[in-house]
C-alpha cells in the first residue's frame, strides 16, 4: 500500500506544484530582469520651443536615459530641432543620502568621476564644504563645466552639466551620479544654449 501511495501522491503533487512553480519562477525572472512585462513604453522627454529657447524636460529616468542613448555623441536633437552650440542639462536629485551630500570629498569624487566617465576633458576643479552643511563645486572641462550644490538637510542636490562639441557622453555622467548619490527621484531639464537661429541674427 505504501509503495503505491508514494508514486500516486508524487504525481498528484507534481501536477499541482509544477504549474505553480512555473508561475513563481516566471514572476521571479521578470522581477530580476531576465524577462520584462510587456508594458507600454515610457513617454519620451517633452520638447518646447519658446522665444528663442528650446527646453527638453522629463521626470522618467528610464525614458530620459533611453533618449540620451539614442545618439552616441550625447547631443540627440529631435527632428526639426534647431542645432545649438551646447546643451545645459539640469538634474534634480531628490531623496539622496544626507551623508553623501555633506562631505566635500565624496561630492568632489562623484563629480570628477562623472566627468571622466563621460569622456570630458578636465582642466580645473574647485569644491567647498559649508558649515553647518552643504557642498558647492565645479569641474571645469574643456567642453564647458559640471557644477553641483547640495542641501543635505533636504537630501537634495542640484547638478548642472553644460557640454558642447559633440564628444561628451553625458549619459555616462548621469549613470555615475545615480550610482553615487542613490536618489529616490530625479527630474531632468535640458536647455539648448546658443541656438544657431539666435546666434546668427
Amino acid at each position: 500500500m505504501a509503495s503505491t501511495f508514494i508514486p500516486v501522491s508524487w504525481l498528484l503533487f507534481s501536477s499541482i506544484a509544477a504549474p505553480l512553480w512555473s508561475l513563481k519562477t516566471g514572476w521571479l525572472r521578470r522581477l530580476i530582469g531576465r524577462e520584462r512585462f510587456h508594458a507600454a513604453p515610457a513617454a519620451p522627454p517633452k520638447t518646447e520651443h519658446s522665444d528663442g529657447w528650446t527646453l527638453i524636460h522629463c521626470d522618467d529616468v528610464e525614458a530620459f536615459s533611453e533618449w540620451l542613448d539614442r545618439d552616441t555623441v550625447g547631443l540627440p536633437p529631435d527632428p526639426g530641432e534647431d542645432l545649438s552650440l551646447g546643451s545645459h542639462l539640469l538634474i534634480e536629485l531628490y531623496g539622496c543620502s544626507s551623508e553623501h551630500l555633506e562631505a566635500e570629498r565624496y561630492v568632489g569624487d562623484a563629480m570628477r568621476e562623472a566627468a571622466r566617465e563621460s569622456k570630458a576633458t578636465v582642466v580645473e576643479q574647485s569644491f567647498h564644504e559649508f558649515k553647518p552643511y552643504g557642498v558647492s563645486g565645479a569641474v571645469i572641462i574643456q567642453e564647458s563645466h559640471y557644477t553641483i550644490h547640495t542641501w543635505p538637510e533636504h537630501r537634495y542636490a542640484a547638478v548642472d552639466l553644460f557640454y558642447c562639441g559633440g564628444t561628451v557622453l553625458v549619459h555616462r555622467a548621469v549613470d555615475v551620479l545615480r550610482e553615487r548619490f542613490q536618489p529616490q527621484r530625479i527630474k531632468f531639464l535640458i536647455v539648448r544654449r546658443g541656438l544657431q537661429s539666435e546666434v546668427g541674427r
